[in-house]
């Protein structure tokens, strides 16, 4: 069954996609996709290029598999990344 997202979502799958330390089970958790699913849905939304370089870079990666990472990282977000309140950036 393939799944609709909104624009929004494709945008914020894609970012999170991209992004070194979230991993696939936060994908996974937020938006109900799985890996697999996450790879195809990069495939289909970028240019093979990129799609192959992104590939690249999260293969076998620690950060992007839960089970790889060591078990004091209980997080999904990097510490430096700010904190965000409803649609707007808190400020510091």
């Amino acid at each position: 069954m393939k799944k609709e997202f909104t624009e929004r979502d494709l945008d914020r799958i894609i970012e999170m996609a991209w992004e070194d330390r979230t991993p696939f089970e936060a994908i996974s958790f937020q938006f109900g996709i799985s890996e697999q699913e996450t790879i195809e849905l990069m495939r289909r939304q970028m240019k093979p290029s990129s799609f192959k370089m992104w590939r690249k870079r999260v293969q076998g990666r620690a950060t992007k598999h839960a089970k790889l990472r060591p078990e004091t990282t209980d997080r999904f977000k990097s510490s430096r990344q700010r904190n965000i309140s409803g649609n707007k950036i808190s400020k510091r």
